[in-house]
């Protein structure tokens, strides 16, 4: 395939080949962003209830962020990740001290994807064990080792119709449609039952770690019910399994705190991060590690590496989102959380086809189902045809407000920048019941 600009058959110019491209469907073209707002090349404004991919937590014109890459880029543009950097070693430190208390090293990466397999090979290494476990219904990435890691079939399948992952290992969600429809502490307690059952049957010795969001990201906003994750870390240490903490998408405000496990008030081994730690304006990554973990690699060395790991200037972009988080975008995320969740729940209260609205923050789902079966009306792992959960965020697009898709794409997913404010969270309610009224009235 021709990498230079081709005409289709209309005359049009293609340009680059979009990721998680629908043939067949033109991609929106954003040219601009302030704040909460985006702006495609015909000049329409659009509300980023996505933040892009859940990652643009401060906002799309952050100064803080912009004068730190600035400043970097006019001292050094780049420096070996197998060298030290003052800019790179501020930022760890900087993550050392809003990281749970036990994590005291950084591993810098490039992606999401390369933070998780990164941790797993720590993991590996570390306790000399093979498993590692994941939830059906995640997202840890879509490269080989993440993809397999993934409990999503429409990313996971795609990757091994060629080349087969191992080591990974599964446990079910806790979600009421995987334990009968419970809630709360019937939940908690059989999803960690559930848990401790797998652990065993794939042999204690054999697990390294397991690796898990806190609060669901594009598998659907969903967060563990209370005192699920405090019996998930005490089988950890039963068992003397590694906790990982992928953060990707819960990390930095997105949730309400520095990290979503923090809102579940448990401590990981590992934390895995990325997208937010810059606010998503230059590519930047990495693993926190335990001392434990830390001070064993500082005796055995690392024997892989990645070129762009740790660039200066996304470590710059990084300590400009830190300062952005830290005056005030985390507090105004948690501040308007009650404001976004009682919105949407009174579009479930107003709309019997929404059967749950779930989330942490500002990360939450809405999702769709027939109120008198419980049946998603389209369910894209087995269906074909239409789905009118897309023609939700149509609609809402057309309204002005982006959305998100989830894993499956039964939902909605609704995940402002931290900068938003209540009276654009209105607007987006708005548009969003727009849309739900367009699908199913």
């Amino acid at each position: 395939m021709s990498l230079k600009p081709t005409e289709d058959s209309t005359g049009s110019v293609r340009g680059p080949i979009p990721h998680w491209y629908a043939a067949g469907e033109e991609p929106l073209s954003i040219v601009e962003g302030s704040g909460a707002r985006v702006y495609d090349d015909d000049g329409n404004e659009y509300l980023d209830f996505l933040s892009q991919l859940y990652c643009v937590n401060a906002g799309h014109d952050e100064s803080r962020i912009i004068d730190a890459i600035t400043e970097q880029l006019e001292r050094v543009s780049y420096v070996s990740s197998s060298k030290r950097n003052d800019t790179r070693t501020e930022l760890a430190r900087r993550l050392v001290d809003v990281a749970p208390e036990p994590l005291t090293d950084v591993f810098f990466s490039v992606s999401g994807s390369e933070a998780n397999e990164s941790a797993i090979q720590m993991a590996r290494d570390f306790t000399g064990a093979q498993k590692v476990l994941t939830r059906w219904r995640s997202y840890h990435g879509s490269t080989y080792g993440a993809a397999g890691l993934t409990g999503d079939p429409e990313t996971r399948a795609v990757v091994e119709r060629h080349a087969a992952t191992t080591g990974a290992g599964k446990f079910l969600p806790p979600i009421p449609r995987a334990f009968d429809g419970a809630t709360g502490d019937e939940l908690a307690r059989k999803a960690a039952e559930h848990l401790e059952f797998v652990i065993r049957n794939e042999g204690p010795d054999s697990v390294a770690a397991i690796l898990t969001e806190p609060v669901a990201g594009t598998s659907g906003a969903y967060p563990a019910p209370e005192g699920y994750f405090e019996r998930v870390r005490e089988l950890c240490d039963e068992y003397d399994v590694l906790l990982i903490s992928d953060e990707v998408i819960a990390g930095f405000g997105r949730c309400g705190d520095w990290f979503g496990i923090q809102t579940d008030g448990v401590d990981p081994d590992v934390i895995t991060f990325a997208k937010g730690v810059t606010s998503a304006y230059v590519p930047l990554a990495g693993v926190l590690v335990n001392g434990e973990i830390g001070e064993w690699l500082a005796e055995n060395g690392v024997d892989v590496g990645q070129t762009f790991a740790g660039h200066p200037v996304g470590c710059a972009a990084g300590i400009g989102a830190l300062d952005a988080y830290e005056d005030g975008l985390i507090q105004n995320a948690r501040d308007l959380e009650p404001r976004l969740r009682e919105g949407l729940e009174a579009i479930g209260d107003r709309h019997d086809v929404v059967t749950s609205v779930h989330g942490r923050g500002l990360l939450w789902g809405v999702e769709f189902a027939d109120p008198e079966t419980g049946d998603h009306y389209h369910d894209p792992r087995v269906d074909d045809g239409e789905n009118p959960v897309e023609r939700v965020r149509d609609v809402a697009a057309e309204e002005g407000v982006l959305f998100g898709s989830g894993r499956p794409d039964v939902q909605v997913l609704v995940s402002p920048p931290l900068c938003v404010d209540a009276d654009e969270i209105e607007t987006a309610i708005e548009a969003l019941e727009t849309g739900v009224e367009a699908a199913f009235d």
